[in-house]
């Protein structure tokens, strides 16, 4: 056998590795490679310093553009970028409406209805659409009949009709149909009202007795679509500390510093015809000088979902057979209640300990099931790094612009957050063999958000948006007030900026063609140039072009340039939402002080795992193909990516 031949069998060998029969991956929302790696020389992750010495392999991991949750794990689930699967941005804006819509899912109303005097009873026309487009890897999985469980990844609401298992994560709503709206109930309520994913619920104490409500979905039975709610009765011993509580059918009694167990509310529709259940938790957060009785978003009841939460779907009842009552909503830390200042940073610890407790029972169930199968698919999720470095980066950075004020017991939040996940990839390596392929990866890195960059008040200082008559800036609200006859670009979403394209914006002036790439150029190229004036140092690393940066037939649907922000600063929450500021540039304030929506470079993620990378600078639409490969499936044509065990 001559030589040559012999080298060309090794490279054979090496690009095919053998087909698996188990595959685990853990996903850790925003684990951070930097971080990862300074814990690690601090001694603090055992579990990755055991798994790397026993032969496995790291490295950086390129993420997506923007390094948005959902852009970046719709990537990982189709093997394809925003051009394919058509999610660009937490938000996206209707062309025809000018209007701002969740970019993920779609939940319409029944359009038939029979009606019967105040109540209208639906026929149907109404249900709830996953927008991601694109094949998940795990339909084609289970149509190849391979067990695979995917558990809670994001952008999987609702989660996509298949034999596999799974439970939708990131993207599903509490039971009102939003993001996480939690209540506090006082008898001193703040000035302040207007709180974003928060509700007051003011009480008046009678001799210490307090009537209250929580409030539930529409209720789309009867006219108008009134809120459902629930009765919350309370009696307070300022003495002993203490509140006697019946809420709906449950009572309960709560010391000061003491969570509840999961609580059943049952919001009423129809009376004896139809109710919707839903669960809570309530923490009292003191009973003097004031009340302050905190209640968790009412989650979708695991047991009894109203909406479709888990494929199939009893596969979100089992789960809470065997662990308990768990957070349904797709992010289950409750960051409204620390930036609204129900909970201090002490108290949004302990609930976030809450979570990742009730995630690792979980975990144990899934490794215990996927221990016995013979062949099979393992995807689990967690959230904590991501919402934990949000909240608490302002804790342990000295720059951060709110570190004067941050809680110094909590400047190790994080990397003690690090250490508990690391015990999680522990638990695993207990209990999978060493002929299952493990892959530990993050969506994205961290970085710190010192500065904000306020898109539209760019824009209008620089003549490319402009007001109606008689507006002031305070008075623009999802883009009400521009002139559109006057306004070449404006944006919408935390990175998006879109040109007022004529054909496909209701009131669109640029013209296709010349003259909308001279006005791309242009913007790219001043973008790119701009200084933080404080600073003094460019604010924007890279200005994308979505025609130069997406693939696939969708690539032209989302905005047309992308901004990527320099380490530091990130997009305005005012711009995200179609609104001008006072100015362009301004301090985070926010205890939100920690980010990953800029330049993809700056914020990489992780891939660890037992089988030798080859693939070069590997990044997440590389899994998809690699989930497949490893099972001897061959990948989509429409995935972009390849397997991370092949040289590419």
């Amino acid at each position: 056998m001559t030589r040559r031949l012999v080298v060309l069998m090794l490279l054979v060998v090496i690009a095919t590795p053998a087909v698996a029969s188990k595959v685990l991956v853990i996903g850790f929302d925003g684990m951070d490679p930097i971080l990862l790696e300074q814990y690690r020389a601090e001694g603090r992750m055992p579990n990755f310093d055991r798994f790397l010495a026993a032969g496995g392999q790291w490295t950086e991991f390129g993420t997506s553009v923007p390094p948005q949750s959902p852009v970046a794990w719709s990537n990982f689930i189709t093997g394809r970028d925003s051009g394919g699967h058509g999610i660009f941005d937490f938000i996206h804006r209707d062309p025809k409406t000018m209007l701002p819509y969740s970019s993920t899912s779609e939940a319409k109303s029944a359009t038939r209805f029979i009606e019967l005097g105040s109540w209208k009873i639906p026929r149907g026309g109404g249900g709830i659409r996953n927008l991601r487009q694109g094949t998940a890897f795990w339909e084609i999985l289970s149509d190849e009949g391979i067990d695979a469980t995917i558990f809670k990844v994001p952008s999987n609401f609702p989660p996509v009709e298949c034999e596999a298992r799974c439970l939708s994560g990131m993207g599903t709503p509490d039971l009102t149909g939003n993001y996480g709206i939690s209540t506090l109930i006082t008898d001193d309520p703040p000035l302040e009202r207007n709180l974003a994913g928060g509700r007051i619920e003011s009480v008046w104490l009678d001799q210490g007795r307090f009537d209250a409500t929580l409030v539930g979905p529409a209720n789309t039975w009867r006219e108008g679509d009134p809120e459902a709610t629930v009765p919350v009765h309370g009696r307070v011993d300022r003495a002993a500390k203490t509140v006697w509580l019946t809420a709906d059918k449950t009572e309960l009694v709560l010391r000061e510093g003491e969570w509840s167990d999961w609580v059943s509310l049952d919001f009423e529709m129809v009376p004896l015809l139809k109710s919707v259940s839903g669960i809570c938790r309530f923490f009292l957060i003191e009973t003097g000088p004031a009340l302050r009785l905190y209640v968790t978003p009412i989650q979708i009841d695991p047991e009894d979902p109203e909406m479709p939460i888990s494929v199939p779907g009893n596969y979100s009842r089992k789960i809470a057979e065997r662990t308990g009552p768990y957070y349904t909503q797709g992010l289950p830390e409750d960051t409204n209640a620390l930036e609204n200042g129900f909970l201090t940073d002490d108290q949004y610890v302990q609930q976030s300990n809450l979570v990742l407790e009730e995630r690792l029972r979980q975990l144990d169930v899934e490794l215990d099931r996927f221990a016995g199968l013979e062949e099979g698919f393992l995807f689990f999720y967690f959230n904590t790094p991501d919402q934990t470095c949000h909240m608490h980066w302002r804790n342990m950075d000295p720059e951060s612009p709110t570190f004067a004020t941050a809680d110094p017991n909590h400047r190790d939040r994080i990397p003690e957050m690090y250490t508990a996940l690391d015990g999680a990839l522990g638990r695993a390596l207990d209990v999978v063999g060493d002929d299952v392929v493990v892959m530990v990866m993050s969506d994205h890195g961290f970085a710190p958000w010192h500065r904000t960059f306020h898109t539209n008040t760019w824009l209008l200082e620089n003549g490319y948006l402009a007001l109606q008559e008689g507006r002031e800036r305070d008075d623009v609200v999802m883009l009400t007030g521009i002139d559109w006859t006057r306004t070449r670009a404006y944006a919408m979403g935390i990175n998006g900026l879109y040109l007022n394209l004529a054909g496909r914006e209701r009131e669109g002036i640029v013209q296709p063609g010349a003259e909308q790439e001279a006005l791309l150029a242009e913007l790219q190229s001043k973008l790119e140039a701009e200084r933080d004036p404080l600073l003094g140092q460019l604010a924007i690393k890279h200005a994308y072009r979505a025609d130069e940066t997406y693939h696939g037939p969708l690539k032209n649907s989302g905005p047309d340039i992308v901004l990527g922000y320099a380490r530091g600063w990130r997009g305005g929450n005012e711009s995200a939402m179609g609104e001008l500021s006072d100015s362009v540039f301004s301090d985070n304030l926010l205890k939100w002080s920690g980010d990953h929506c800029i330049a993809a470079d700056e914020v990489p993620g992780i891939l660890v795992t037992n089988r030798p990378i080859l693939r070069r600078d590997p990044s997440l639409v590389d899994m998809a193909p690699t989930i497949l490969r490893l099972f001897g499936i061959n990948p989509p044509e429409d995935m972009v990516g390849g397997s991370v065990f092949e040289p590419r």
